[in-house]
């Protein structure tokens, strides 16, 4: 008889568990035979133990195989389904934009999305900013909005890799997020589960990021791409930097204006574009679409700027439960924070260094992220007219704007900003590009 127990002493020991044992725990997580406690303890022992390539393959698949199997196949979609993944950062609004201007392209885009964690942003929140945006239509809904709209942006629903959902809640409370093969199972699970015919990661380093240093990154980005090719999606993964927010706003309704402006093409961030544009490359080229990057970058490019782009994002919101004039008039639906200062340095100079994460956790301090799982999120707060590495600052030239709910959180929050930024006499000598590395293309 196979007991619970038994597996996690495996594990503890160092021991290589078998696709046999990892599935006969995950049926136990997901039908609540095995315990929290159990699940914990296992956790705890990955963490520490680690596991091999293969080992974490099993496991990825097995909590897929834990819900329902999206079958793009079965739903006659004329094209290929390939999604986009961040690992999460500041101002990372890159799936707004990148998903419309990618089914503009010919993609089909099923993206499920997840929420803030931390510091960090996420897709969803910035999604229910828009008013009656539905994160969670029901499968048969969605299927049929990616089909007609090209791309859908959904969040995890109860029955896509349920056991992962179960896990991940306990690792969350247990000290046991910081996993590369628990975190590379839980990203690579729901993709799985999510019928995808190729994904290409988008793995943040640097102060605002999950993962701080190059090495880190680069070796959850090796994770990943080994595991995915082995359960059979077809991968890329880019290494970006966060050492800056990448957008010039970091707050869920900022960020949506910052992505209709990209898209109708009134103002465009450049490092955001650079990371849409590239990580774009990489999902035309593996879903074959286009033969070159040439001509994948000059597609996407073409997408938004002839509108394409906006109008598969439109349509998908209104899909979605959305204001049909949204695109149009996206001040009218989008929260304003009754408080907005501007945030100036204490002397002249050009920005030489920011402490992302601090920003980060000064949108939440302001109402904008979660400090308790089921905290409700102002979407109208946070920071937006951010300056940039090599930006200058001076009286005339803030470093940014506070969006607040009162003048006490506006000053607050100013001070923790001020504090964020070293300014500098003179520019960077080598500014860090946001795209940092390519890890090369992995077919299944």
């Amino acid at each position: 008889m196979t007991l619970p127990q038994e597996i996690i002493r495996k594990k503890r020991d160092g021991g290589r568990l078998e696709r046999a044992e990892i599935d006969f725990f995950v049926a136990g997580l997901t039908r609540g035979t095995v315990s929290d406690a159990q699940a914990a303890a296992m956790a705890m022992a990955i963490l520490l133990r680690g596991m091999e390539s293969g080992e974490c393959a099993s496991f990825t698949q097995a909590l897929a195989r834990s819900g329902a199997m999206l079958d793009w196949r079965a739903a006659d979609l004329p094209g290929p389904a390939v999604d986009k993944h961040s690992t999460g950062g500041i101002g990372d609004l890159v799936s707004l934009v990148l998903a419309p201007a990618a089914a503009a392209c010919g993609l089909y885009v099923p993206m499920i999305a997840g929420r803030g964690l931390g510091h960090t942003g996420g897709t969803i929140d910035k999604l229910e900013a828009i008013p009656g945006y539905e994160v969670e239509p029901g499968a048969d809904r969605f299927i049929e909005i990616v089909k007609s709209c090209g791309c859908a942006i959904i969040g995890q629903t109860r029955d896509l890799a349920p056991a992962d959902k179960k896990l991940y809640a306990i690792r969350d409370v247990t000290a046991t997020v910081e996993s590369i093969p628990l975190i590379t199972a839980s990203i690579l699970s729901k993709k799985l589960a999510a019928g995808l015919d190729a994904l290409v990661m988008d793995v943040k380093m640097g102060s605002g990021a999950f993962l701080p240093s190059l090495a880190e990154a680069q070796a959850l980005a090796a994770s990943i791409l080994s595991v995915g090719v082995e359960a059979g999606l077809a991968m890329r993964a880019l290494i970006t930097d966060m050492n800056e927010p990448l957008a010039s706003a970091a707050g869920n309704a900022l960020e949506v204006a910052v992505a209709i402006d990209c898209l109708t093409g009134r103002q465009a961030d450049p490092r955001l574009l650079d990371v849409v544009f590239r990580l774009g490359v990489e999902m035309l080229l593996l879903a074959g679409v286009a033969v070159s990057a040439h001509e994948a970058e000059r597609r996407l490019r073409e997408a938004i700027s002839s509108g394409a782009a906006a109008e598969r994002f439109a349509r998908m919101v209104a899909a979605l439960g959305g204001p049909a004039d949204f695109l149009e008039r996206p001040q009218n639906h989008l929260a304003q924070a009754p408080i907005v200062r501007a945030v100036h340095s204490l002397r002249p100079g050009f920005v030489g260094k920011i402490d992302a994460r601090a920003l980060g956790l000064c949108v939440v301090g302001l109402g904008g992220g979660r400090r308790a799982v089921n905290e409700p999120i102002d979407p109208s707060v946070g920071l937006d007219a951010i300056a940039g590495i090599g930006a200058v600052v001076d009286r005339e030239r803030p470093i940014c704007r506070v969006h607040a709910r009162s003048e006490n959180d506006a000053a607050a929050a100013a001070e923790a900003i001020v504090a964020a930024y070293r300014i500098e006499d003179a520019p960077p000598r080598h500014p860090r590009p946001a795209v940092i590395a390519c890890l090369g293309a992995a077919a299944p």
